[in-house]
């Protein structure tokens, strides 16, 4: 038994009731509340957006000094304007609009396997558009550009990124009308995903990852290579993490509808071995390419589980 059961660890009928609801429940006031304090592109400004640019921090950018910003614990002192605190002695640092405009990109896998649930209440896709939405909210409050992708077999929606309020609409509307496909092509999408990007970007994934992992792997390694920054959301249904299964279960491949029947209890250790595994692999190959890696699962509250990502991605700089 392999990794790939992962994927058969499938639903016996599609759950797609919930996605009925408008995308805007997800994004209640005290989930907004809980997020409004939170940082998502401090982390990005040189230590990480621009990392691995040489000579100067920000080689190969254009950029423009836009502003002076009064100087805070965590800033470089090298960003100090000598100049200022001589006429006013005070510290400032020169703001530059490198540091104003973080791109995001959203990028949703909806294939029919995103759409399980065992028993929670958001499905494996609803559970990426909550936290979609709430990025996508955070982006534009922190008045960073914000599009959006979604994708299956290849890339079949996309917002262009925009840092106006009305964005937040326009990525919500386009949410609350995703449909789970069939089949899905991670990594044929990724590489649409990368060429359609013209300038350095953020590109947040929301995937299960449930088809064969080395092209995905080449396909992730080929964004960071283009110098994008990128952060993996694998999401996995609580079952599929926990296999909570009894007996002689069967279960349904959703992109095939292929049919499996296991001894749940004679299969658990090595399935569970084989999860620990996948999601370490991607762990691994994250780790080394620079890529951010957040292993999640529909039990987690998608607020909290967002909260202690960027919270502990913050103190890491």
């Amino acid at each position: 038994m392999t990794a790939r059961l992962v994927a058969r660890a499938g639903p016996l009928s599609l759950a797609t009731d919930s996605m009925v609801r408008a995308v805007e429940e997800y994004l209640k006031p005290q989930v907004v509340r809980q997020i409004a304090r939170l940082d998502l592109r401090a982390q990005f400004i040189v230590k990480g957006f621009l990392q691995g640019l040489h000579a100067s921090p920000y080689q190969g950018f254009s950029v423009e000094f836009s502003e002076h910003r009064k100087y805070t614990h965590g800033d470089d002192p090298k960003d100090i304007d000598w100049l200022v605190y001589a006429k006013t002695d005070k510290h400032y640092v020169k703001k530059f609009e490198a540091e104003t405009n973080i791109t995001g990109y959203l990028a949703i896998d909806a294939s029919a396997s995103m759409a399980y649930t065992h028993r929670q209440e958001l499905t494996k896709l609803d559970y990426s558009i909550s936290l979609a939405a709430a990025l996508c909210w955070l982006m534009i409050h922190q008045q960073d550009p914000c599009g959006l992708m979604v994708f299956d077999e290849k890339l079949h929606s996309s917002l262009p990124a925009r840092s106006k309020r009305s964005q937040i609409a326009q990525v919500l509307s386009v949410l609350s009308k995703v449909k789970p496909s069939r089949r899905t092509d991670i990594a044929r999408s990724l590489i649409q995903i990368g060429a359609m990007l013209r300038h350095r970007s953020l590109v947040m994934v929301f995937s299960d990852l449930l088809a064969d992992p080395e092209p995905i792997r080449d396909a992730l390694l080929r964004l960071r290579h283009r110098g994008h920054d990128v952060i993996l959301f694998h999401v996995l249904d609580e079952a599929e993490v926990a296999f909570p299964f009894d007996g002689m279960v069967e279960f349904t491949e959703p992109e095939t509808e292929e049919k499996l029947v296991v001894d749940a209890d004679g299969a658990r250790r090595e399935y569970l071995e084989a999860v620990q595994a996948f999601r370490e692999d991607y762990r691994r190959t994250c780790f080394h390419a620079g890529i951010d890696y957040v292993p999640l699962d529909t039990s987690m509250q998608f607020d909290r589980a967002l909260m202690e990502y960027l919270v502990s991605r913050r103190n890491r700089f």
